[in-house]
């Protein structure tokens, strides 16, 4: 689970700086790369997009904390 974890928030990550460029510059980093509309283009965009639903899950306490740690 901690590799998923660490796979979806950098696809967040990713995700994040590309729509920055996209508003400040009007450059779509995954488009350059890939193509527009290629179906890798495609599958990188789902993945970003399932990866943020489940970031949803940070705000809410996605991150359950076991009974026998110390609270800071």
């Amino acid at each position: 689970m901690k590799t998923f974890k660490w796979i979806a928030t950098l696809l967040m990550v990713i995700g994040s700086i590309n729509w920055g460029l996209v508003g400040v510059f009007n450059f779509n980093v995954v488009d350059a790369i890939f193509g527009m509309g290629s179906v890798v283009s495609t599958i990188i965009y789902i993945l970003v997009g399932i990866s943020g639903l489940w970031g949803i899950s940070f705000l809410f306490g996605g991150e359950k904390k076991s009974a026998m740690m110390p609270q800071a």
